[in-house]
């Protein structure tokens, strides 16, 4: 097993990602918080060693991150929220950081 020179994000939408959904597309009326949070995402970012440098990488990637999340659901960008803040963002996922990265595959790593 190697450990991987990256940290993990792993972004979990909320009650407000799911508000806005139902407001910009009535066909999801009948999805529920559990069907957004049934398969969170998870991101790599650069190693980091504690909460402060996290912080850090995550206000340098927020905007991907959002934008990459909100593709997923709507990809109608003329419907996003304007602008797409750390504040908002922080408002409509649950964050959490994992330090550790392992890989435990002998398969090489493949970029796409």
């Amino acid at each position: 097993m190697r450990v991987l020179n990256r940290s993990a994000v792993v972004i979990t939408p909320n009650q407000r990602m799911l508000a806005w959904l139902r407001s910009v597309d009535t066909t999801n009326d009948d999805l529920t918080l559990a069907d957004l949070r049934d398969e969170p995402s998870i991101y790599l970012v650069p190693e980091c060693v504690d909460e402060r440098a996290f912080t850090a990488v995550l206000k340098r990637t927020f905007q991907s991150i959002f934008e990459e999340e909100l593709e997923a659901w709507y990809t109608d960008p003329s419907v996003w929220p304007e602008p797409l803040s750390f504040r908002l963002f922080q408002s409509w996922f649950d964050v959490s950081f994992h330090s550790v990265i392992a890989d435990t595959s002998e398969l090489p790593l493949v970029r796409e």
